[in-house]
Formats: structure tokens, sequence, C-alpha cells
């Protein structure tokens, strides 16, 4: 149906990534509102499951373009895709998420199909005909309300955590359409050498449900084991503070903040992190915040939900003990 919501798929491998289920749910959401079909567009190599899997979330076509030459994602090549895709589809949204696949994605796709971008939003709605998308900004300071212009179709890059996923419904069907790959029309002038995934965690931060950050209150990187260890005793992703990774305490991977990750937890420990408003802004969204810092002035406390005024070398190992001894 043409002027319906086109999403496109974040994949990891052959498996959708989990902020792929909140954008299809919002899709869902948005086109029911108005009487809509949803469309999705996937892109990789042997991504067959991955396409029905879309099917039973909520889409209604699946846009397929399987090639080895697209199995790692190059932005240049994955946005003329998607904008050949749009040209066939005809579609009034496009929605994905503002993960870096999106980041990087979504700003040269609003580009080449001449659209209005609305990127890293926390909801959406109608306003008659066109979207309505909220945003934080002025590093959460202040919220927009905005409706991307241009005389493509409106875009929107949603945060991570800030929507409900799609419910999985194995009795939904849908079409899945092949989308041909052009090497000529859809190559890249850059190509991927070498594919290295992040090490040191088994838990995304962006698609953590509870995330413990180290700042320079640790005053060292060997404190980080007690960061790990409350990590894992909560079964939560390890964060950390800018000062800690320009200081080679841990990989820039873990880093939040401003020039980090954007990250939407339902729970967040800061421990020994001041609480500077460039942390602030990757992070502040979290649904809960419990802040560990000695300095009862620390900026962390004016966003913390629960603040713990004390010494972390000694409140940390025992909330770890406690919560071993609970579980």
């Amino acid at each position: 149906m043409a002027g319906g919501i086109l999403m496109v798929a974040e994949l990891k491998g052959t498996e959708i990534a989990p902020i792929t289920k909140q954008v299809v749910g919002t899709a869902r959401k948005l086109a029911d509102e108005k009487g809509l079909s949803v469309s999705a567009v996937a892109i990789g190599k042997d991504i067959g499951g991955a396409a029905d899997s879309l099917i039973k979330l909520g889409a209604d076509t699946v846009y397929v373009c399987d090639s080895p030459d697209i199995e790692n994602f190059i932005d240049e090549s994955y946005a003329k895709i998607i904008a050949d895709v749009a040209e066939q589809d005809s579609p009034k949204v496009i929605l994905g998420g503002a993960s870096f696949f999106g980041k990087e994605l979504f700003p040269r796709l609003a580009a080449t199909i001449n659209s209005g971008l609305a990127p890293d939003i926390t909801a959406l709605d109608w306003d008659g005909d066109n979207i309505l998308a909220t945003r934080p900004t002025y590093g959460g300071k202040a919220i927009l309300k905005v409706t991307p212009s241009g005389s493509g179709p409106q875009m929107a890059t949603l945060r991570s955590k800030a929507f409900a996923d799609a419910g999985f419904d194995d009795g939904r069907s849908g079409n899945i359409e092949q989308f041909a790959y052009d090497s000529g029309k859809h190559g890249a002038r850059s190509k991927v050498l070498e594919s290295v995934s992040e090490g040191g965690q088994t838990i995304s931060l962006t698609d953590a449900d509870i995330i413990v950050s180290g700042g320079r209150g640790i005053r060292e990187s060997d404190n980080f084991k007690l960061i790990n260890e409350l990590a894992d005793a909560l079964g939560a992703a390890v964060g950390a503070s800018r000062a800690t990774v320009d200081a080679g305490w841990i990989p820039y991977s873990h880093q939040v903040g401003q020039t980090g990750k954007t990250v939407n937890p339902k729970l967040y420990v800061a421990c020994g992190i001041s609480g500077a408003i460039q942390h602030l802004v990757g992070m502040q969204s979290s649904k809960v915040i419990v802040a560990i810092n000695r300095d009862e002035e620390a900026p962390i406390f004016k966003v913390a939900t629960y603040g713990i005024v004390g010494d972390l070398f000694e409140f940390v190992p025992a909330l770890t003990e406690k919560l071993k001894s609970m579980g």
C-alpha cells in the first residue's frame, strides 16, 4: 500500500538486532492508527530467517536484498538500496534505530532522498497527516517536538529502550519480496577489509537493561574489577566515563556520554562518576539512576533517582556480596 510506513531492519549477522523489534512495534502502532501498511527492508547475506521474523513481528511486506557483497554494513551501499526500495514502495514515513547503524545510515539516506530527519527520538505520534517526534536537546535540558520537512518521506530514528518491543505472532503472514543487488548501481567507493566485534562483555551497552559504570573515582584501572564484579552480580553491562577511557583504564567501546554511547537502561548504577554534562547526555534518560559518590555536591545526584554519599570502595563490594548471597 503506497503511503505506508517503511522500516529499516538492523541485523546482527543473520538475526535481527534488538532495536529492530522496537522499530517494528512503533511502525505497526503508527500504521494501525491510520490504516496503513508496514513494509521492511532487510539487507545482508543469508537473511531469509530474519525476513520471516519481521513478518511475525508485524511487517506486512519485507524487501530482502541478499548478497555476499553486502554482508557487511557500508552506509553508501545501504542508502542506495533503501532509496530504490523507497522509490518502489512510496512510503510516507521511514523509521530506523538510533544505533551506530542508524546514525551512520540515516543522514546519508535523508540527503539521498531529500527527506527531513528527526534523530534519536524518545516518542512518536501523528499530528494530522504528519509525524510528530519528541527528542531531548541541550543535554536533556529541553524537549523538542519536531516534524521533519523535505520533499521525500518523513524520517526518524528511535532511541533504544524508549519504545516497546513488537510482540511475536507466529500466526502472522505477509509478503517477502526479493530486491536484487546491482553492484553497478548500489556499489560503494569503500569496502570492508575486516570486521572486528567488540570484546570484553557479552551484553551490548545499548541493548542492556542494567548498566554499571565506573568513573574517575575508582582511581586506577585495576579497580574496574569492582565494577565488573557488581555488573556480573546484576547481569549488567559495564560502562565508563570519558575520563577513564582517556586514561586508558578501559576500552572506548564502554564509554557512555556525548562522545560515547547513548544508553537508556532500566537501571543505571554510576560509581565514582561526578556527572559532567557530557556524561549525563548519554544516560540521564535511564529509568532508574543510582549514584554512588563520596562528594555530596557531585552533579550526578541532581539526576539520580537514589543517591548514596559514601566510599565506593566500601559500598560496592558490600553490595556485590549481598547480591551474590541473594541469588
